[in-house]
């Protein structure tokens, strides 16, 4: 039998001779040395290392060296960063979705707090307020609104409403805004008569772009302004207002304006004068005109009408009576009628 403290020689231990063993040990023993001069220096006593055992190797694995060189690259860390964790949560909400009972009842949870939400006193909208325009036209914006009190301000869509107002005639522009204390506020851009349109269907107030404002019952409603007539006379306002703002001493017998063959105007005054401007520069022409009868006094006289289209050269048509004359003075009429002219 062996003794317990003895430890058996190694299977595979090689055999060694008198001068391999005396080698060994003098190697073992300058190590042994060499070492314990080094633990002794610094201090530390080192334990022991099982005989057999491996000393760790601090270069990674091979997979440790595949996942490091993976999450150096800028777009695998994106995608194992943001994107894995938007696939999970991805999943998730499909899972959830994917029942329709689920859904129907969030639906019906979002439908409710919404509800609750937009009816909270603060966004309570109770009163209408209409700035800019007359009483009469506040009163036809606000039923053309049609708005029923009290409403929700997100029920009220602005676009719509400004798009009604804006579409009477005597409206120009509208702006819709809710304020402060649930009140819904309209502010309106209201459309100045400048012409009356005479047709057949009656008289019509145009602005001075020619846009209808509203009708008018008699002329002698708003005396203040000229008259025009003729098809498409609404389309040539402005230049209808450029030509009485050109007519100037001629305001006082100025009854209107015609438009003939929707291309030029006549310019009519009292005595059923009649001025026949040109399509090209109509405004031109006339200021020629009232040159020549400040020089001549040339309005003054007997004449039906006065063409003004041939620039280079005027027209003028006499009157009855001065027509008369002149073929007096030529001997043209007889002495029977000229007698009974006389009479």
């Amino acid at each position: 039998m062996q003794p317990l403290n003895r430890q058996p020689p190694p299977l595979h231990a090689p055999r060694r001779g008198l001068s391999g063993a005396m080698v060994g040990a003098a190697k073992g023993a300058v190590i042994g040395a060499a070492r314990g001069a080094a633990m002794g220096a610094s201090g530390e006593a080192r334990p022991a290392e099982p005989k057999g055992a491996r000393r760790h190797d601090p270069a990674p694995s091979y997979w440790d060296y595949k996942m490091q060189r993976l999450m150096l690259t800028p777009v695998f860390r994106v995608l194992f960063r943001v994107g894995l964790p938007a696939l999970a949560i991805t999943a998730v909400i499909g899972l959830v979705l994917a029942s329709e009972g689920r859904r129907a009842a969030i639906a019906g949870g979002i439908a409710q707090i919404t509800d609750q939400f937009q009816a909270r006193p603060e966004f309570r909208v109770s009163l209408l307020a209409v700035e800019g325009a007359s009483p009469d036209l506040a009163d036809a914006v606000r039923a053309r609104l049609a708005v029923s009190f009290p409403a929700s301000s997100f029920d009220l869509d602005l676009d719509v409403l400004r798009e009604r107002a804006e579409g009477l005639d005597a409206v120009a522009g509208a702006e819709l805004a809710v304020r402060s204390g649930g009140v819904l506020q309209v502010t309106i851009t209201e459309r100045e008569p400048a012409l009356i349109w005479r047709r057949a269907e009656g008289l019509t107030l145009l602005d001075a772009t020619g846009h209808r404002v509203a009708g008018l019952a008699t002329r002698a409603d708003r005396p203040d302004l000229p008259v025009i007539a003729g098809e498409g006379a609404d389309a040539a306002a402005a230049e209808a207002l450029e030509l009485v703002d050109a007519a100037g001493p001629l305001m006082k017998r100025l009854r209107g304006l015609v438009r003939l063959g929707e291309r030029r105007w006549d310019m009519v005054l009292d005595r059923d004068q009649r001025l026949m401007l040109p399509a090209d520069r109509p405004v031109q022409a006339l200021e020629r005109l009232l040159a020549l009868d400040q020089a001549e006094d040339l309005l003054a006289r007997d004449l039906a009408a006065i063409d003004l289209r041939n620039e280079h050269r005027p027209i003028l048509r006499l009157g009855e009576d001065a027509l008369l004359e002149a073929r007096r003075a030529r001997g043209l009429v007889p002495e029977e009628k000229k007698a009974e002219s006389d009479l």
